[in-house]
């Protein structure tokens, strides 16, 4: 078991059935030199040239240079005083009345970090704080349901739109739905909109042109998986009420600790030596994510992104054929006693668990539930009790533990997943900071989306007609046209095995 010197925090790996001599033979300099050249301003994203800084973010004077430093404090600055401007009412809505939602409209790390925050920390009742809603998807019916849900409180509702590139169609098109639920309701979009993006993006550039109330940076030196510490998570945080200066203390704090070159001390490099070992060095076991608590819930949705999409690759750094990937998936104890807990203990002995312990009540009741018995005690009993139920089998797990779920908490627990997937890349030898195969579906997309031209201009026909006269894929002709079907589109003569397809005129 791992403890930190000076805080409640603890990291124990006692129950993954791993031996020390066997961390002992990692290639544990490599990595550790790694992080340090990383960390001190190295290209690690070599595909794209960039440096990797998101652990400048919450300590701007390791970046390598002033100007990196400076642009995170000031950024830091901007955020927070701007925020406080609208919590107190000194920026307004049009009306002259204050804002009180905050729609947050991203796809991603631009999403789930500021979601995990939010549902984390986020107090409804807290005086001058907005309430949050997201846009994660170009779902259609999804973005209808949150703007029904903001309803006539659209006047007093602030968009963030986040997006580095501005190019990312899901975040383009709710966003576009936001702006045109103002105009059809009389509302000017522009002082409603605030763009996280970079600098020269397209984004950028419609912010200034249509004079946004706001902009604010978002670098190409910060991925989107590992953007919740920067200005992403940052101001949709602080508009909730949320103490940020609090979140980026506790992953300072994590940092440090997490910067020990000796992996029996590290607790990052502990993380990245039990997955590893665990998995063979190939990710053949998942990671299941148990947090015993409600506010950690959309940890293991933030965890998935970061770990599968980090180390999800196809090749090395040499350009061998590797086919890495560490799988995660999760919800919460002790909610998966009643679920998918029957399948660990006695079926399949392919995962490890991590569970995450939290000491506190919070805002418990201290009421007795049966004599000496509180409700977190029934909590932490049913995760010591899960603990050696799989150890008993043979069902390896490690337990994180922190003392609450408060902003420092949730703080270190960000800092230690990103030092933990950035070590266990340099174990495996891939790059964890590029997604070729995000690039590759959203190419898939624009050359799906092209069909539909095409397919059009032979209706009325069937699906085997258009797929044989256009060499497609019959199956994807039918999605497509079954679609244009339920949208009012298309007309379907017939039953689906032998239906005919016309235009609606």
């Amino acid at each position: 078991m791992l403890l930190h010197p000076s805080r409640p925090w603890s990291v124990d790996a006692s129950a993954m059935f791993v031996a020390p001599e066997d961390f002992e033979n990692l290639p544990w300099e490599r990595a550790f030199r790694e992080m340090a050249e990383l960390e001190a301003g190295a290209i690690a994203n070599a595909d794209e040239q960039r440096q990797v800084g998101h652990y400048w973010l919450r300590s701007p004077e390791r970046a390598p240079t002033i100007g990196q430093a400076r642009a995170i404090g000031d950024t830091n600055d901007a955020v927070r005083q701007f925020a406080a401007a609208i919590r107190e009412g000194r920026e307004t809505a049009d009306d002259g009345l204050p804002f009180t939602e905050v729609l947050h409209i991203g796809i991603g790390g631009s999403a789930l970090g500021p979601q995990m925050v939010i549902d984390a920390l986020a107090e409804p009742s807290r005086e001058r704080a907005l309430r949050v809603h997201f846009l994660d998807n170009t779902d259609p019916d999804g973005i209808g349901r949150v703007l029904r849900n903001i309803g006539n409180r659209l006047r007093h509702t602030l968009a963030v739109v986040v997006s580095k590139s501005g190019g990312t169609t899901e975040t383009r098109n709710a966003q576009l739905l936001f702006q045109n639920a103002c105009k059809s309701t009389g509302l000017d979009d522009a002082s409603r909109l605030i763009a996280i993006t970079g600098e020269g993006s397209a984004l950028h550039k419609q912010a200034i042109t249509g004079k946004w109330r706001k902009i604010f940076p978002m670098w190409d030196w910060v991925g989107g998986r590992t953007s919740v510490t920067s200005a992403v998570g940052l101001l949709t945080a602080e508009l909730a009420g949320v103490d940020t200066g609090a979140l980026l203390t506790g992953a300072r704090d994590m940092d440090d600790w997490t910067r020990d070159d000796r992996w029996n001390a590290n607790p990052a490099a502990l993380l990245a030596g039990c997955w590893y070992l665990a998995g063979g060095g190939r990710g053949d076991r998942a990671m299941v994510v148990l947090p015993y608590s409600d506010r950690l819930v959309l940890l293991s949705r933030h965890l998935q992104q970061l770990v599968m999409e980090s180390i999800g690759k196809t090749l090395d750094r040499s350009g061998n054929s590797v086919f890495q990937g560490l799988t995660v998936f999760g919800n919460k104890g002790s909610t998966d006693q009643h679920a998918y807990v029957q399948q660990l203990r006695d079926g399949r002995n392919d995962f490890f668990v991590n569970f995450l312990q939290v000491y506190s009540d919070g805002l418990g009741s201290p009421m007795e539930v049966e004599p000496g018995v509180q409700t977190g005690d029934h909590l932490q009993a049913f995760l010591l009790g899960t603990r050696r139920a799989l150890r008993e089998s043979q069902r390896p797990s490690l337990t994180v533990s922190l003392p609450d779920a408060s902003a420092e908490s949730l703080g270190a627990l960000i800092a230690l997943y990103e030092r933990a997937v950035g070590l266990y890349a340099s174990l495996i030898n891939v790059n964890a900071y590029h997604q070729p195969g995000v690039e590759a579906g959203k190419k898939a997309s624009v050359a799906v989306l092209a069909l539909w031209p095409q397919i059009a201009g032979r209706l009325p026909s069937t699906v085997d007609a258009i797929a044989s006269g256009l060499n497609l894929d019959p199956a994807e002709v039918f999605h497509l046209l079954e679609h244009r079907v339920a949208t009012g589109k298309v007309r379907r003569r017939g039953s689906l095995a032998r239906a005919t397809y016309e235009k609606v005129a």
